[in-house]
Order: structure tokens, then C-alpha cells, then sequence
């Protein structure tokens, strides 16, 4: 969310299994609450927070490809020019999904956040269709027409687009776009992203320092542990979920995506306290049932399997 991912590809697996529901469970659930987490970081600027990601997830990530046996992949993709200019593509895409996210838990617009991520997979539909001409059903057209009235009806309110929520849903979903064409398992490729945006990364960091702008060690112990703990809430819900999606089927990942926007959505607006007007209510309402649509058909494929 800003850092949930998209579903994985049908082969992935064959079937549901119990460990592959906890593995995805867990790692929707962090991301749900994650929101708290970035408010705790509210008073540091984005940027800053981004960098501290980037840093503190490398040292996870290589110790999880070092576990898994993967660490020659990461060598062939760091020696491979398309590689390194596909991952440098998908990490400019999460980096500035990051940024925007980020900044909208700090700055009161976790409702905006939510949206964003309720609307992707219906954006995801739509970029299959014009980008690989994928055939869209009757029911998929009305879930994404739905989605577009809601956006209208938010604009109509605010007098402008709803910018945070159409920019988390642009960036993540060309971002899951181009990541299942990086031909490399989703650890690897986190890690690939991670380390092409190292070196900007820590030139921030020491940029910062030298400006005297740095909140990292300034004597401020919470503010260490926070911007440190940056890695540990990057980095292990995505490995945790690349688990659980390869022994899930589609269809499973495709309804419990459905988690973590939930969750940040009652954060919002029960433990943020944000305005939630009856105009908003409209829109969600309308996205909720654009939702349903989509999810109806993969519902109903998987009770006729099961039967």
C-alpha cells in the first residue's frame, strides 16, 4: 500500500494452501496499519522518510535473498542494462507512490489514501484494455464507470480532481504493470529497486546533515528508532506477502487486496478524526459497489470450483 501489491500472475500457484492465507493475511494487515506508523513520522518531511525506507530496507532484503538462496539473481539483474533500466522505471514509480502516500497520512488525507487504493484494481482492468487489449465483461465496464462517477462526484465537491488518490492510483498501477514484466521473483526485484535508489537515497541523507535539516541523529531517540523501523515496515510486509501470493490462487488475492484500504479507511476516519461529508460518503458508497461488481464474478468462479 502505497505499498500493496498487485496479484500475482494465475501460474503462481495451483491452489489455495493455509499457509499462504496466514502469510498474505499478515502482511494486509501490517499494511493496514501502517498508516499509524507513518503518523507517528508526520513531523519529518516525506523525502526524508523515503530515504530512510530505501536505506534500512537493503540491509532485510539481502539477508532474505541471502536465506532464500536468491542472491544470483540480484547478480544477473544488477549485470543486465534492460534490467537495471526496467527496475529503474518500477523503483522512480514506488519511490514517488511512497512520497505521495507519505504524505498524505502526515497531512490528514488518509482518506484520499484509501480511495486510491480501493480504486487501483478497477484501474488495473483498465490498463490491461488499452495497453495489452485485454477483452473487458459487461460487469468490469460498469464497476469502472462506477468509479469514474465517484471520482466526478469528489471533484464536483472540491472543485478539483481528488489528487492524492488518483496519483497513489496511477503510480500503482503502472508500477504493478511494469513489475510483471520484470522478468525476476518479487524479492529480488524489491531488492533491485532498493538498491538503484540507494545512492540518491543516502546523498539526501547526507545532504540533510550537512544543512544541519536531519532529523536522524539529533539526539531525539524516538525519532532515531522510527526512521530506522523504516525498513523493517517496508521490507517485511512485501516479503511476507510474496510468500503468501505464491501459494495463493488469483482469485484469493484479488478479494483480500481488499484489507489494507478497509483498514486505513476506519483509521481515517476513527482514529484520525477526518471529515467524512455524506458527499463523500456517496462516492465510496459508489466505489464499494463498483467493487462488489468486480469481485462477483471471481466469488461465484471460486464457489463453482469448490462445488
Amino acid at each position: 500500500m502505497s505499498d500493496t501489491p498487485a496479484p500475482p500472475r494465475p501460474a503462481a500457484t495451483s491452489g489455495d494452501s493455509l499457509s499462504g492465507f496466514l502469510y498474505a493475511l499478515t502482511a494486509y494487515l501490517l499494511w493496514g496499519f501502517l498508516p499509524l506508523y507513518m503518523k507517528a513520522l508526520a513531523h519529518i518531511p516525506p523525502p526524508e522518510v523515503i530515504a530512510h525506507r530505501v536505506v534500512w530496507s537493503i540491509p532485510i532484503a539481502l539477508a532474505v535473498l541471502w536465506w532464500t538462496g536468491r542472491t544470483a539473481d540480484l547478480r544477473a539483474a544488477l549485470t543486465s542494462p534492460r534490467m537495471l533500466g526496467m527496475g529503474a522505471m518500477t523503483a522512480a514509480l514506488i519511490s514517488v507512490n511512497w512520497g505521495i502516500y507519505v504524505w498524505a497520512i502526515g497531512s490528514g488525507h488518509a482518506l484520499d489514501a484509501a480511495l486510491g487504493y480501493y480504486i487501483n484494481p478497477l484501474f488495473s482492468i483498465f490498463l490491461g484494455a488499452v495497453l495489452l487489449g485485454e477483452r473487458m465483461g459487461r460487469l468490469q465496464m460498469v464497476a469502472i464507470a462506477l468509479a469514474v462517477v465517484a471520482v466526478g462526484i469528489l471533484t464536483w465537491e472540491a472543485g478539483r480532481l481528488p489528487v492524492v488518490a488518483l496519483g497513489l492510483t496511477l503510480t500503482w498501477g503502472f508500477y504493478a504493470y511494469l513489475k510483471k514484466r520484470l522478468p525476476i521473483g518479487p524479492n529480488q526485484g524489491f531488492t533491485l529497486e532498493v538498491l538503484i535508489l540507494l545512492v540518491p537515497a543516502v546523498g539526501y541523507m547526507v545532504w540533510l546533515a550537512a544543512q544541519g535539516t536531519s532529523h536522524f541523529r539529533q539526539g531525539v531517540a524516538w525519532d532515531d528508532a522510527l526512521l530506522l523501523g523504516c525498513g523493517l515496515v517496508t521490507a517485511v510486509p512485501l516479503m511476507v506477502y510474496a510468500n503468501g501470493a505464491k501459494r495463493l490462487t488469483l482469485s484469493t488475492i484479488a478479494i483480500m487486496q481488499y484489507i489494507a484500504p478497509t483498514m486505513i479507511f476506519l483509521t481515517a476516519v476513527f482514529i484520525f478524526d477526518e471529515p467524512f461529508s455524506k458527499v463523500k460518503l456517496l462516492a465510496f458508497g459508489l466505489i464499494w459497489a463498483a467493487l462488489v461488481i468486480y469481485s462477483a464474478p471471481i466469488l461465484a468462479g471460486r464457489l463453482s470450483r469448490a462445488g
